[in-house]
Order: C-alpha cells, then sequence, then structure tokens
C-alpha cells in the first residue's frame, strides 16, 4: 500500500473513533461536517531571524493556502514572549482529503515556488528555528466550524486537556456538548475551535482555543464560568470525574496579518 494512502487511511480510521457525543449546540441532526485542524508550534533559534519565518507565511504559505480554498489562517505569537520564543500556525481544513490535496497543489504551485524560495534556501548558519511540532485535530461534533472573531485588538487562549485514557478524555469530550459550550457563551470566553488531538504528541488529550477583548475581560469570564449553575452541576456529575489528568494553556496575540 502506497505511503499517503496508508496514512490517510490510518488517520481516518483515528478520525472515526474520536468522539462526538450528544446534539450539537444548534440541535440534534446537526450534519454540518467537522473540519480538520492542524496546529504548529514553532520554536524560535536563539538569534534566529524570526522575520524570514513571518515573510515566508506573508508571501509563500498563507497566500497559497487561501489560492486553495483556506481562507482563514491563523498566526499567533506569545502574549508574553517566553525564551526560546515561539510563534504559532493555524489552519483549518474541510476534511482529511482537503488536507492532503490543498499540500499537494502548494507544493507544485509556481508562485508557491517563487515566493518561498528564499526561505526554503536558507543556508544552515541563518536557521531559523529549532524545529516546529504539528498536531492533526478532528472538531468536535457540537463545534464542528472554526469561529473566526473579530479584527479587532484581542488576546486569545490556548487549552490543552491531556487524559490518562481514551477513555477519561471521550468522557472529557461528552461533558463539553453536555453543557459546557453555552456556559463559555454565557461567560464571554468566546470559542473559536475545539478538536480532539488526533496526531501528535502527549496522547489522549483535546485542545480548544478561546479568545476575549484584554486580559481583564479573561479574568472575568473564567469566574463567571466557575460560578455558572450549570458548571457546577457538571462537576458534580460522578461521570465527569477523573477525566483530565493535565491541563496546559498558553496566551496568544495575533500577528497583524494573521487572519482568525
Amino acid at each position: 500500500m502506497e505511503r499517503r494512502k496508508f496514512l490517510q487511511s490510518s488517520l481516518a480510521m483515528t478520525a472515526g473513533m474520536a468522539v462526538g457525543v450528544g446534539p450539537a449546540m444548534a440541535g440534534e441532526g446537526n450534519s454540518t461536517k467537522k473540519e480538520l485542524y492542524e496546529w504548529r508550534e514553532y520554536e524560535i533559534r536563539f538569534g534566529g531571524d524570526i522575520d524570514q519565518l513571518e515573510q515566508y507565511f506573508k508571501s509563500a504559505l498563507i497566500p497559497a493556502l487561501n489560492k486553495y480554498g483556506i481562507k482563514t489562517v491563523g498566526v499567533f505569537k506569545e502574549w508574553k514572549r517566553t525564551d526560546p520564543a515561539k510563534l504559532y500556525l493555524l489552519i483549518p481544513y474541510t476534511s482529511f482529503e482537503s488536507y492532503t490535496t490543498v499540500n499537494a497543489k502548494i507544493l507544485a504551485d509556481t508562485d508557491y515556488i517563487k515566493n518561498s524560495e528564499v526561505y526554503t534556501n536558507l543556508p544552515v548558519d541563518k536557521q531559523v528555528y529549532n524545529r516546529f511540532t504539528s498536531s492533526l485535530m478532528l472538531a468536535f461534533e457540537g463545534w464542528p466550524t472554526m469561529t473566526v472573531p473579530e479584527g479587532k485588538p484581542r488576546i486569545f487562549e490556548l487549552r490543552s486537556y491531556e487524559g490518562y485514557s481514551e477513555g477519561a478524555v471521550k468522557r472529557k469530550v461528552k461533558m463539553f456538548h453536555d453543557g459546557e459550550f453555552p456556559i463559555f457563551v454565557r461567560a464571554k470566553l468566546k470559542p473559536v475551535f475545539f478538536g480532539e488531538v488526533i496526531a501528535g504528541d502527549k496522547l489522549p488529550r483535546i485542545t480548544y482555543l478561546l479568545t476575549c477583548d484584554n486580559m481583564d475581560e479573561h479574568e472575568k469570564g473564567w469566574k463567571a464560568f466557575i460560578a455558572d449553575p450549570e458548571w457546577k452541576r457538571l462537576i458534580s456529575d460522578a461521570q465527569y470525574a477523573n477525566t483530565i489528568s493535565k491541563i496546559s494553556n498558553a496566551f496568544l496575540v495575533p500577528t497583524s496579518y494573521s487572519q482568525v
């Protein structure tokens, strides 16, 4: 079996096991196709010229993705820079088939090849990043497509939940569908996407992205979330005990050219 077909078959099987339990926010019978998200995290090399990476995103990768139907590509920096610095990339695809076909078209696209020439031919002494990690996520049944926020100053919170087993993570996904989505909305912690990681590190885990205007609104939002009667009901439900082993989060801001 060809490698590409094997990978597509394997990830499709994994995606089939990804849990989307309960009705979507729009109600039972929601047939909206779930998106596939690629999330990349670039760790910038000490002394590396991050402008080279950003120029590649702006002039080559994002225009090529837009050309082939990927209209909302997100690029984010850290709200407070760490050492080493990081740059994040979010690419939403309509399906795994879209992921494979779009990337194949981009690699053969003459404009992309021309516009990325400087970046792809950087010598070793001009190395920009140490490495980048990439994960693929299948959108939740109850939040099947990305919600693009208004184009105004804002912050994002990226949250990842790791579970001790696949079953524990499935129960956490069910918890979102059993009432968490509306709590986020009421608390004004605006969701961008919710995804179950189907390929990447630290599995099993889920990742989601929230946005609000500023850190004050973020703090108010989480206080409102925790105080919500529906949240108190959920956390008192025994079926949702011990669903999460570790929570990680990061605060991000969009670059000037980010489409999210």
